[in-house]
């Protein structure tokens, strides 16, 4: 087996037809993943679950880089901003498995996805050709203001006891995912394989995960409904390695203020899976917030 030879990555300037496609594959998934985590939380504690979840993926990632022979362990520069990427990966997963146990998964999710304003604020202080103009940071704030009309609602009406707990873990975690892509983007890991960074950030989760589970007191098993297991595979293989993965190479090949300004999809997405999936009605302000949405993407991705 050969070992493939790492060339700098062709940045693009703006988003084609394969950048978009993927990121509505991947925001569809994500929107779901709320849902299976909040599913299998009734059965399986939530840093057993990251854990479980995140050492398959790992497993996963590093079989496939077996079959495609790309180097994970060589020496290349990109250990120290590989451990701080993955540390703030890990920060990002244990608010979000935690965030869950306190509120449900829509309002978790929109404070999830201030995520795009952090990578838009500091982004561009380090990659100057980032920068937003005047219209993309309308078309931001527009974006933004939509999935807060369409969570709105429920943002008004009377909570769970402690819900607010969840709702800063997800703010939290929202900060720490946008400071991810920040790190990814200027420090050395942007010039290593999208495979190298996933399985940084996916292996310090790994060992981070157990850990904190451990010290939290959290009973482990596998003793769980097939449901349960199901939801685990799916946020394992699909969400943690797949969806991952095509983010990693699409952080690597186009602009991140692009790229997270998309993202504002997945909590829609959300909204859309809750009529499907649990009959939750369809308001005229899902309407409104889809329709903000894509014209908010619209603004952002013009050059």
């Amino acid at each position: 087996m050969t070992t493939a030879v790492l060339t700098p990555p062709q940045r693009k300037t703006r988003l084609d037809t394969l950048a978009v496609s993927l990121l509505i594959a991947c925001c569809a998934f994500w929107g779901f993943q709320q849902i299976l985590i909040k599913f299998a939380g009734r059965e399986i504690a939530p840093l057993w679950q990251a854990s479980m979840r995140m050492w398959g993926a790992t497993a996963l990632l590093w079989l496939w880089c077996r079959w495609r022979g790309v180097a994970l362990f060589e020496r290349d520069g990109s250990l120290r901003g590989g451990l701080l990427v993955g540390t703030l990966f890990a920060a990002e997963f244990v608010f979000i498995y935690l965030g869950l146990q306190y509120t449900n998964a829509s309002r978790l999710t929109v404070f999830l996805y201030t995520s795009p304003f952090w990578v838009a604020l500091l982004v561009p202080r380090f990659v100057r050709a980032e920068a937003l103009r005047r219209t993309q940071w309308i078309g931001l704030c527009l974006a933004f203001m939509a999935v807060a009309v369409a969570f709105g609602e429920a943002l008004l009406r009377p909570g769970m006891p402690g819900q607010w707990i969840g709702d800063a873990m997800g703010l939290a975690a929202g900060l720490f995912w946008g400071l991810t892509t920040v790190a990814i983007r200027t420090t050395r890991i942007a010039t290593v394989s999208a495979e190298k960074c996933l399985f940084y950030q996916l292996g310090v989760t790994a060992v981070a995960a157990p850990l904190l589970s451990l010290a939290l007191g959290e009973t482990w098993s596998l003793d769980y409904s097939a449901l349960a297991w199901g939801a685990v595979f799916l946020q394992t293989a699909v969400g943690a390695f797949a969806s991952y993965l095509a983010w990693m190479w699409m952080l690597r090949h186009y602009p991140a203020t692009q790229l997270s300004t998309f993202t504002f999809l997945t909590p829609l997405f959300a909204l859309v899976f809750g009529v499907l999936l649990l009959g939750e009605p369809l308001t005229l302000q899902l309407v409104l917030a889809l329709a903000g949405v894509a014209l908010g993407i619209v603004l952002v991705s013009r050059r």
